[in-house]
């Protein structure tokens, strides 16, 4: 049976940048929720001392949760390849990182879309690094997750592999057994896409979901397309209580259970507070008894 995780998406600037929020202080804000599970980040302050992290484990363990999924945002299409070859070694520490936490799931990325690397030039370097990782993450028992994503949260350009055929394409080339995809429906809405298009494309490789909802605060797709290569995520752009946005999860979740689906579902979401993750949690769950 699918399983509930929560992601600390309000406070990333205070667990990853300032220093304001503890890991500590999350896990015990979290804790308090009806979840499973806790994701994390690999660029957590608190992580960065390998001796933390089986302490954290033990912490997370006690309050009877479970880490299952380690969000990594490794750059794998820069046209330098001693860039791509640290790359690579930073994405096998975090699954030494992941290993650690007793995370089974490790998310990768293809890299940033910069202008001056071509399509198939982005698609080799990204297939190149993803492969070079899964044997690493294999010995330890770890499923490296792709994720149609929109923009790490401190990278200045967008995904290189946002949109649906690129991403398609990068999927279908690499065919092993610990590697999945890591839906999030939101994502597609923000290349401008059907969300429900690529999960039909991609449903059998399906093993992790992110679930959120999306809203734009003022103008148009277009308009943040036009602001996608600032750094972080565009003003224009809002997180909100799942349901209420523009995605269908009738339908998402009718897809994944057609496919056998019984993975994780971390949520992404709660930027306006607690109060706003408590009621996505409350509708993620009626959502996972009534379909999973």
């Amino acid at each position: 049976m699918a399983e509930l995780a929560v992601f600390p998406k309000a406070f990333m600037d205070e667990l990853c940048v300032t220093g304001e929020m503890s890991l500590r202080s999350w896990i015990d804000m979290a804790s308090e929720l009806d979840v499973d599970g806790l994701e994390f980040y690999s660029g957590f302050l608190d992580l960065q001392d390998r001796k933390s992290w089986k302490k954290t484990r033990k912490i997370v363990e006690e309050k009877g949760l479970a880490i299952p999924m380690l969000c990594c945002s490794p750059d794998f299409t820069h046209p330098d390849r001693d860039f791509r070859k640290e790359q690579i070694k930073q994405e096998k520490a975090w699954i030494e990182m992941a290993d650690s936490l007793g995370v089974r799931f490790c998310r990768v990325l293809s890299g940033q879309r910069r202008p001056e690397v071509s399509r198939e030039d982005g698609l080799d370097y990204a297939t190149e690094c993803i492969e070079a990782c899964l044997p690493y993450a294999e010995r330890r028992g770890i499923t490296l997750v792709i994720e149609n994503h929109y923009k790490d949260n401190y990278w200045q350009y967008p995904e290189f592999a946002q949109h649906m055929d690129v991403f398609c394409e990068l999927v279908d080339r690499i065919q092993a057994d610990n590697f999945g995809v890591n839906y999030d429906p939101s994502n597609t809405i923000l290349a401008g896409e059907d969300p429900l298009e690529l999960l039909e494309r991609v449903k059998q490789r399906v093993v992790t979901m992110h679930a959120s909802d999306r809203y734009l605060v003022e103008g148009t797709i277009e308009d943040l397309r036009r602001e996608e290569d600032s750094v972080g995520y565009a003003k224009r752009l809002s997180h909100g209580v799942i349901g209420q946005g523009l995605n269908d999860y009738d339908a998402i979740f009718s897809t994944l259970v057609g496919v056998g689906f019984d993975g994780w579902i971390s949520i992404e979401d709660g930027i306006n507070g607690m109060e706003e993750l408590r009621e996505s949690v409350s509708f993620l769950r009626a959502k996972m008894i009534a379909f999973i």
